[in-house]
C-alpha cells in the first residue's frame, strides 16, 4: 500500500513539474516574441524622414560676349544676379533594410539610405545689360542656374549642414540602440557589433 502512495505521489510531482516545465518554456518564447516585437515597434518609431534645412545667399556678376567681323565689332551682355536658395538635407529612414534575429536577439542594420540633399534657389536678375544682337536667351539662363547649384554644392559641402542631418540621424538611431540593449538584444550595423553611441558615431561616419 505504501509503495502505491509512494508511486502516486511520485507521478504527480512528475506531471507538475512536466507542467510548470512547458509554462516556463511557454513563458520564455512569450517574452522572445514580445521583445522582437518590441524591436519592431521601434524600428517602426526611427522609420520617417529626417529633415535638416539651411539658407545660402551669393551675388553672381554674369558677362558674355558676342564677336562680330573677326573680332572688331562686340556685343556685351551682363547682370547682376541675386541668388537666395533653401537647402534640405534629408534621410529617408523608411528606405532602411535591415534583418531580425528573434532566436539569437540580433538586429542587423543592412543598409541606410544615402542623404538626398535639394537645392531651391530663387534667382534675381538686377542691372541687366543685353542688345538686340547679343540678348539673354534660354540658354544664358540654362548656365546661370548651372553655375548657381555647383556654386551652393560648394558652399554645402563646406558647412555644417551635411554633419548636422548625419548627427540627427545618429541620434533616431540610437533610441533603437537604447531598446534593443535593455531588452538583452545585439544591434549591428553592416556587420559590426554597436555596443554603444561612440560606435555608432563611428560606423555611420566611416
Amino acid at each position: 500500500m505504501i509503495k502505491k502512495i509512494v508511486l502516486f505521489v511520485s507521478l504527480l510531482a512528475l506531471v507538475v513539474l512536466g507542467f510548470r516545465f512547458c509554462d516556463f518554456k511557454k513563458e520564455a518564447d512569450t517574452t522572445t516574441i514580445d521583445s522582437a516585437g518590441l524591436i519592431q515597434q521601434q524600428i517602426l518609431n526611427v522609420g520617417k524622414l529626417i529633415v535638416t534645412e539651411g539658407h545660402f545667399s551669393e551675388v553672381i556678376t554674369y558677362k558674355n560676349q558676342e564677336k562680330y567681323l573677326m573680332g572688331m565689332v562686340s556685343f556685351d551682355k551682363k547682370a547682376l544676379i541675386v541668388v537666395n536658395a533653401d537647402v534640405t538635407v534629408a534621410y529617408d529612414l523608411h528606405k532602411m533594410k535591415y534583418d531580425i534575429d528573434p532566436i539569437n536577439k540580433i538586429i542587423s542594420i543592412v543598409s541606410i539610405p544615402k542623404e538626398e540633399i535639394k537645392i531651391s534657389p530663387d534667382i534675381q536678375f538686377y542691372d541687366v545689360e543685353q542688345s538686340k544682337l547679343n540678348p539673354f536667351t534660354g540658354d544664358d539662363y540654362n548656365k546661370i542656374n548651372k553655375s548657381v547649384k555647383a556654386n551652393l554644392t560648394q558652399k554645402i559641402q563646406k558647412s555644417t549642414l551635411k554633419s548636422n542631418a548625419q548627427n540627427r540621424l545618429i541620434s533616431e538611431l540610437s533610441k533603437l540602440l537604447l531598446t534593443t540593449t535593455n531588452l538583452g538584444w545585439t544591434l549591428k550595423y553592416q556587420g559590426n557589433v554597436i555596443a554603444n553611441d561612440k560606435a555608432l558615431d563611428q560606423q555611420i561616419k566611416l
